[in-house]
């Protein structure tokens, strides 16, 4: 690539561009992944929309492979690529709230910490993960799924309208009436379709929640798994609960000597009434013998980034994800046999509740189309050295092929590794072949490849 090209790109974009020869190239070109090294020719540190305008004008116009990085999350490491341009939107994190009409303008680049602290004072949340740093680009383009979810469905339920910078530089603002093909494609399709730079979201009312992980002994998981089963069923939709695996860390509220041994844990938070919450959680206390617990009234925030210091970026991570109907006894057996093996602090498995909510929407009305299932399942391996690679990414292996059979055919985008390409099919059922015609409407060649990809026809 000649000087001469970047300077012309420098030109058009207010951020920064940096590239192999600058200074501070290795920070711009690192991602959340440390199993992910990669070298772009290019990065763009997108400031605005139009320097994310600038940056799919260069990669189109020079046969670039090309790379959008919102809060840098993806297992796979999606968010760069080799010798081609990376698009960064990590300095777009503006969140602009409406508290009359319950809503909120964020950057595509903003974080869920970004976004629930700017809603937090008002009262008011969407739908969002499990870990405060992840980008809300990524989460709501998957479809989106966290505490609040059999509540308020999904965070792509949610999504009101969002602008999107397309494969031949348009800039679009999409919405049901606005182009409405590329706005249900949106919701779930992943980032085939265009560079989302930001988000408009409808907002619930959401301030202090009761909440926190309660720690059992990993002999009584299937006794849990099959109480949670059958009572997330018919919950109160305020009610969100998941169980999974932990080896303890040292925290004060687990007993000292138990710091480093492996603990079944239900992870509950309630989002209603705060004079309801202890009736609410109750059996979960109740359902087996409590090593400890940290359940308590919480700043709907503080729940979200609970977890944060056990995913800190510069671990190596390999994740695999189910969905499934049913939590079957043969599936429970497979936890029972590879949860309590977690081989780090750092790795889990969760078992996510789906209905309520989710369940309202039909499967064709949005990209995402498991609203018939009930649980989400993500087994993700993370470990800071790379000489453990082998051993943690078997044990995603292995438990992954015992849930399998188990399991729907397809899973969740947003908990797919880069050797799950072949399951991009499956993953959409039945909307696959519109969200294809969606693809070939506005990225008839493929630009936005750098995901898990839905192709265009063949022309």
């Amino acid at each position: 690539m000649s000087k001469q090209t970047v300077e012309e790109l420098t030109s058009r974009v207010h951020g920064a561009v940096v590239t192999a020869g600058d200074e501070g190239y290795d920070e711009a070109r690192r991602v959340y992944n440390a199993m992910v090294d990669r070298r772009p020719a290019v990065v763009v540190r997108c400031a605005t929309a139009g320097d994310a305008m600038a940056a799919v004008d260069f990669a189109r116009e020079n046969a670039l492979d090309l790379a959008v990085r919102g809060g840098s999350h993806s297992a796979p490491g999606y968010g760069t690529c080799d010798d081609g341009i990376v698009a960064d939107l990590g300095g777009m994190r503006g969140v602009r709230v409406d508290p009359e009409r319950r809503t909120a303008r964020v950057e595509g680049g903003a974080t869920l910490a970004d976004l629930n602290a700017a809603t937090y004072p008002f009262g008011l949340a969407v739908t969002g993960g499990i870990i405060s740093t992840t980008g809300v680009g990524g989460l709501t383009l998957g479809g989106g799924f966290g505490y609040l979810a059999r509540r308020m469905g999904l965070t792509c339920d949610n999504l009101i309208s969002a602008d999107v910078v397309t494969a031949d530089g348009r800039f679009l603002v999409v919405d049901e009436q606005s182009h409405p093909d590329l706005f249900w494609a949106l919701r779930g399709g992943g980032g085939n379709f265009g560079v989302v730079t930001s988000f408009e979201y409808r907002l619930s009312p959401v301030k202090d929640v009761y909440a926190g992980p309660i720690l059992y002994e990993p002999e009584h998981t299937a006794e849990i798994m099959r109480f949670y089963r059958d009572a997330i069923v018919d919950a109160p939709e305020e009610l969100s609960v998941f169980p999974g695996f932990q080896i303890a860390p040292p925290l004060p509220f687990i007993p000292a000597d138990r710091h480093g041994d492996t603990f079944a844990i239900m992870v509950v938070c309630w989002s209603g009434a705060m004079e309801e919450a202890e009736r609410a959680v109750r059996p979960y206390r109740e359902v087996a013998p409590v090593v400890a617990e940290m359940v308590g009234p919480m700043p709907y925030p503080a729940l979200v980034g609970a977890f944060d210091a056990l995913l800190p970026p510069g671990l190596h991570q390999y994740w695999k994800g189910v969905f499934a109907t049913e939590l079957t006894d043969e599936a429970i057996a497979a936890h029972v046999e590879h949860g309590p093996r977690v081989p780090t602090v750092n790795s889990t498995c969760h078992v996510y509740p789906l209905n309520g909510a989710v369940h309202r929407v039909a499967p064709d009305a949005t990209a995402f189309s498991f609203r018939d299932a009930n649980f989400a399942t993500v087994i993700a391996g993370a470990w800071p050295d790379p000489a453990d690679s082998e051993a943690n990414t078997a044990w995603v292996r292995d438990y992954y092929a015992a849930l399998e059979p188990h399991s729907a055919e397809g899973g969740y985008v947003n908990f797919m590794s880069a050797d799950d390409q072949h399951r991009v099919t499956a993953n959409y059922r039945d909307n696959y072949a519109r969200l294809v015609a969606v693809k070939q409407a506005y990225d008839p060649g493929n630009l936005f490849h750098v995901n898990h990809n839905i192709r265009p026809r063949p022309s």
